[in-house]
């Protein structure tokens, strides 16, 4: 017969495994913390012709990237290089790109905060194409 300890041992391990594995997922915190419809941010993002300046995945535009793809940006750890990638920051970003990097290439498009945050959730959402 097993002892307890060498069931509990087995246990930690099992645990100390799934708890590795799950260090390289993405991070679903994110998804669920993003307010917004992301169908409205789909046609925001066409609306404001952010694709003439940077590959989405989903929305066709120009070849003259000048701002970074933005697959995967819910992914990455900082929004222009400084800020603290959170959806209330993507926010700010998007709405006043100046306010926050007054040397931005990023231009502010005058939208409205709602449409930030509706881009912001079609952008932490989409699917990789």
């Amino acid at each position: 017969m097993k002892t307890l300890a060498a069931r509990t041992g087995r246990g930690v391990v099992f645990l100390a495994i799934v708890m590795l594995a799950a260090c390289g997922q993405r991070n679903p915190v994110v998804m669920r913390t993003v307010q917004g419809d992301p169908e409205r941010g789909f046609v925001a993002l066409k609306q404001y012709a952010c694709q003439a300046c940077h590959l989405i995945p989903g929305i066709t535009g120009s070849d003259v990237h000048v701002g970074p793809p933005l697959a995967g940006v819910a992914e990455r750890k900082y929004l222009a290089g400084t800020l603290p990638n959170t959806p209330a920051n993507m926010v700010r970003w998007i709405h006043d790109p100046k306010r926050i990097d007054p040397l931005t290439a990023m231009p502010k498009q005058g939208m409205s905060e709602a449409d930030a945050v509706d881009m912001v959730a079609y952008l932490y959402n989409m699917k990789q194409r």
